[in-house]
């Protein structure tokens, strides 16, 4: 196709050129082009799109995106794709639920409809994509705008310059190939999705435009930073129940300001919100706040300065029917059993969420642990992979700091420790301190089985340890846990990211041994019976909630899927397991919710 084509220059030399990918990965679609859009009301671009798998990324070296209409019956040239007419699929969506075709296709995949756009001086377009599985590259009417690394955060593009009036073509290029420099890079635990899985909208917007606003408690005050795009001396901020209202003045379009409050504090128990709004020029935003501090003193975790036991479960963000795909109702159901469980804390693993998760824990009173894929294998001492990495940090906190139920930032999970990753990971510590002073910091570290004892550098360098065990599983005494506590003493929270046991629930099950709902039970047992004793276990987020599904597990009882959920991939059936957990957070609810004996009750 187009071998004369002006086009692709030399097309035949094309076919030979490993460089063609160069100029469109400028990565310059990014964290400091997000534009914070709570509040906002835009134009949603969601519903079905032309698609085509392009294995070869042949449609970048012959610039299918320059392509322009025209009918079969005109050409002169046979065309390989046609981005006008033909297959087309839902957005958002993962191609590996449209087609089975598709199931374990990893590559490029083209993505077009049209845009008409009536043209208002003095007004600007922006596009928002909520996530693209993982590098998305974003044209209209032929330009290359930009690109975006990284799978599960959203991207803004502004395409005003770029439109013209009546009908335009939007064109995005998603890739989900593994490699070795992507965050994560090529061997996961959990499924490569790929495509256009989150909500497309496009934002009418004036000349001065919000770009951030972070709304926080520090100390005794509530303290507000926000950052204006465009010509604008000041800024109103308001919090109406509170009787804020006050002028925010901007330099370079950045503003600050710490006003004196005594609002009620969110939490568990009572997840009370606040309605925040800034205007800045004809440009408005408003959003629901939540005040509350999370703290570290020793080896407690203190919620608005009271010690905290984290209840909690691990999730995945995976459906057996829409694959990573989310939606309201997913989001509730998954929180409303959490909730069933006793959990008042959600490890959302190992990617970020939608942002609608975090937005319905503050409603619903849950807290979280947000991460990064900083996960398993990284390349940590080349420069490409963690400026990924950094982005992909700030992309996170930029969306969900002004989360109340966000109290955990991540930075990785299961990694060797050398110099290089150490490095690594306490600058993504220290750059999630900077963007955010206010929460405490993590990593799932690890633990050297020959002594017993928690050596991970990383430790010294974070506010929680986290520790992935699976007792039960993968290693076989549980009188380690303990040994490990007595050999650490470690001088800070530990909170149990992970541990669990598959338990197959289908027909195809085990009565008994591995891989049975009977020993899966039987490991929650000895975990409940051996953690009651360790004072140093700050909480526990047991992998996982749901079954999920995984290219890596293909045993007999696994078949794709990662059975260690205390619900089967149907979201609906409980396993024994799920009850046993359940009933030990109901005694630790129980204790923790006593009011504290009098001081004559305790001679």
């Amino acid at each position: 196709m187009l071998e004369r084509s002006e086009l692709a220059d030399n097309a035949l030399q094309a076919l030979h050129d490993e460089d063609y990918d160069r100029p469109f990965n400028t990565q310059n679609l990014n964290a400091d082009t997000l534009i914070f859009t709570r509040g906002r009301q835009g134009q949603s671009l969601d519903g079905d799109w032309n698609f085509c798998v392009d294995l070869l990324d042949t449609g970048l070296r012959q610039k299918w995106f320059a392509m322009t209409p025209e009918a079969p019956e005109d050409r002169i040239e046979p065309w390989d794709y046609d981005p006008y007419m033909g297959e087309t699929v839902p957005v958002p969506s993962c191609w590996q639920m449209q087609k089975e075709k598709w199931y374990f296709f990893e590559g490029s995949a083209w993505y077009t409809r049209p845009l008409t756009h009536d043209p208002v001086p003095g007004r600007r377009q922006v596009l928002r994509i909520g996530a693209a599985q993982y590098d998305c590259k974003v044209f209209l009417n032929g330009a290359f705008l930009g690109n975006h690394y990284g799978g599960s955060t959203p991207f803004c593009v502004e395409l005003t310059e770029a439109l013209k009036p009546g009908q335009n073509w939007l064109m995005l290029c998603v890739n989900n190939t593994r490699t070795r420099d992507r965050v994560p890079m090529r061997n996961t635990d959990w499924f490569n999705y790929g495509g256009v899985y989150r909500e497309v909208t496009l934002y009418d917007l004036p000349s001065v435009v919000i770009r951030d606003l972070f709304v926080r408690l520090e100390g005794n005050a509530i303290r507000v930073s926000v950052a204006v795009d465009g010509a604008c001396a000041s800024a109103r901020f308001s919090i109406p129940e509170l009787g804020i209202d006050t002028e925010l003045p901007l330099i370079a379009g950045k503003g600050d300001v710490t006003l004196a409050a005594s609002p009620e504090l969110w939490s568990p128990d009572n997840p009370k919100l606040y309605d925040v709004s800034l205007t800045a020029g004809e440009d408005q935003v408003q959003d629901r706040v939540g005040f509350r501090s999370i703290s570290r003193e020793g080896t407690e975790i203190l919620l608005n300065g009271k010690p905290l036991f984290l209840r909690g479960i691990s999730v995945h963000e995976d459906d057996a029917t829409q694959g990573k795909v989310t939606s309201e109702t997913d989001i509730r159901r998954r929180f409303a059993h959490a909730k069933e469980l006793g959990c008042n804390f959600l490890r959302l693993a190992h990617y970020p969420h939608h942002e609608r998760a975090a937005e319905i824990a503050d409603e619903m009173g849950l807290m979280l642990w947000e991460e990064v894929p900083v996960y398993w294998a990284i390349d940590f001492s080349n420069p490409a992979t963690r400026r990924d990495a950094e982005n992909q940090l700030r992309e996170l906190i930029r969306r969900d700091r002004n989360r109340a139920s966000v109290i955990i930032w991540s930075v990785g999970n299961e990694n060797p420790d050398t110099d290089a990753r150490l490095d690594f990971m306490r600058g993504l510590a220290d750059l999630a301190k900077a963007e955010d002073p206010t929460r405490l910091t993590s990593a799932a570290c690890l633990v050297n089985h020959a002594k017993l004892k928690i050596e991970d550098r990383l430790a010294e360098h974070i506010d929680v340890i986290g520790l992935n065990e699976y007792y039960g599983w993968y290693e076989e005494n549980f009188d380690e846990l303990g040994e490990i506590g007595r050999n650490s003493a470690p001088d800070r929270p530990v909170v149990i990211s992970e541990t669990g046991a598959d338990g197959d629930s289908t027909e195809h099950g085990p009565e008994r041994g591995l891989f049975s709902l009977a020993y899966q039970d039987e490991v929650y047992a000895k975990q409940i019976a051996t953690l009651r004793a360790l004072d140093y276990v700050k909480g526990m987020s047991p992998w996982i909630l749901y079954d999920f599904r995984v290219e890596r597990r293909q045993g007999i009882f696994q078949r794709g899927w990662n059975r260690k959920g205390l619900i089967a991939g149907d979201k609906a059936t409980k396993k024994p397991a799920f009850h046993r957990l359940a009933a030990y957070y109901a005694e630790r609810a129980a204790v923790e919710h006593q009011p504290p004996l009098a001081p004559e009750e305790t001679a």
